[in-house]
């Protein structure tokens, strides 16, 4: 790293800061990565020459995934396992809506794309409406001829509206009904302890690091979680995570959504991400829906398995469960399946759907 990319992360790192600052002020739900977020992102397509260090960036995912999987004690181990039918009924919710999403999008579009390659315009489209591993889809739809400019943009778009929009709906409900805690959901770390401290994050590095080497998706994140929640499910209760260091960590991860935006975003097939923003919000309203009736056949805080079933990031909705207190270990739960079910069947289903005809 050159010292101008070293003086920009920097400057980029205090307007996220001061952004956190402002956000405490005005009460606004998870400030550490909301305003991060929101003043990065705006900066960048303002063409500010934002940054964001990915070493910064994964160390925020390690503790992020630490400090989650800190919740799966085996009590709420057993909780989450009694769910499995729940969570199965949510993966293919999932798969299902973003198909739909991606033929509608198609529908919308057909003209937009007729220049390209046959197959190209549905491969993108159908790549852009998956719910879930945007690097990886990214990936997916380059293969397949796609427009990846599109593919990444409209991940970046469903992202950042999931984002904003969930945690603000989550405390206006809270502030004006109130939402109970449900007391056997919550952390069973006790109090920061230094050698446990020092235990804890050597173990997650350790999960980070195998599944980097196996290239697997989000290690930093998952490899952390899976160790994290693997040592607490055992009854290993180390240390938590102070709060200094999982507020930095969102901070990083808000920087890190930030930047994707640039000024050359916006021009970009201004009615196509307008299409992207709009079927965003459709599902947004769905899932809603059907968060609300797995709550009733759960028995479940709607609240809860609305953040589980949101069609948002991991991290972010794990996040927002975590400062609003409405069921870390389950909200992960459906996220997590979620995300290896569309890692692992997106791919075969777009061939098994035969979206690859002779014309776009």
């Amino acid at each position: 790293m050159n010292f101008r990319h070293l003086n920009r992360v920097v400057l980029t790192l205090l307007a996220a800061w001061l952004a956190v600052q402002l956000c405490l002020w005005w009460r606004t739900p998870i400030p550490w990565m909301l305003g991060p977020l929101l003043v990065t992102a705006v900066a960048s397509v303002m063409g500010a020459p934002t940054r964001s260090a990915t070493p910064l960036r994964n160390a925020g995912q390690w503790v992020i995934g630490a400090a989650l999987g800190l919740y799966f004690t085996p009590q709420v181990g057993a909780l989450v396992v009694s769910l499995w039918w729940a969570i199965a009924l949510a993966v293919v919710w999932a798969l299902a809506m973003g198909a739909l999403f991606g033929g509608w999008l198609q529908r919308q579009h057909a003209v937009d794309f007729e220049h390209l390659p046959p197959g190209a315009g549905r491969a993108t489209c159908y790549f852009s409406s998956a719910i879930g591993g945007a690097s990886e889809m990214t990936l997916l739809a380059e293969r397949h001829g796609a427009r990846t400019d599109l593919v990444a943009a409209s991940h970046s778009v469903r992202l950042v509206i999931v984002v904003l929009s969930v945690p603000f709906a989550m405390q206006w409900v809270q502030s004006h009904w109130g939402l109970a805690v449900d007391t056997r959901l919550l952390s069973g770390a006790g109090p920061v302890n230094g050698l446990g401290l020092l235990g804890l994050a050597l173990a997650t590095a350790a999960g980070a690091l195998v599944m980097a080497s196996f290239k697997r998706a989000n290690p930093w994140f998952m490899g952390a979680l899976l160790s994290s929640m693997g040592l607490t499910l055992c009854g290993v209760e180390w240390s938590t995570i102070p709060t200094f260091l999982s507020n930095a960590a969102q901070m990083v991860i808000g920087v890190s959504l930030g930047v994707r935006f640039r000024r050359e975003f916006v021009h970009t097939a201004p009615r196509w991400l307008l299409s992207v923003g709009l079927g965003t919000v459709g599902m947004l309203v769905l899932s809603g829906v059907f968060g609300q009736c797995l709550a009733w056949a759960t028995g479940l805080q709607a609240a809860t398995l609305i953040l589980g079933t949101a069609p948002g990031g991991i991290a972010e909705m794990a996040i927002t469960a975590k400062v609003l207190q409405l069921g870390v270990p389950v909200v992960t739960a459906f996220q997590v399946c979620r995300l290896v079910a569309v890692l692992m069947l997106v791919g075969p289903m777009f061939d098994w759907l035969g979206q690859r005809p002779k014309a776009a």
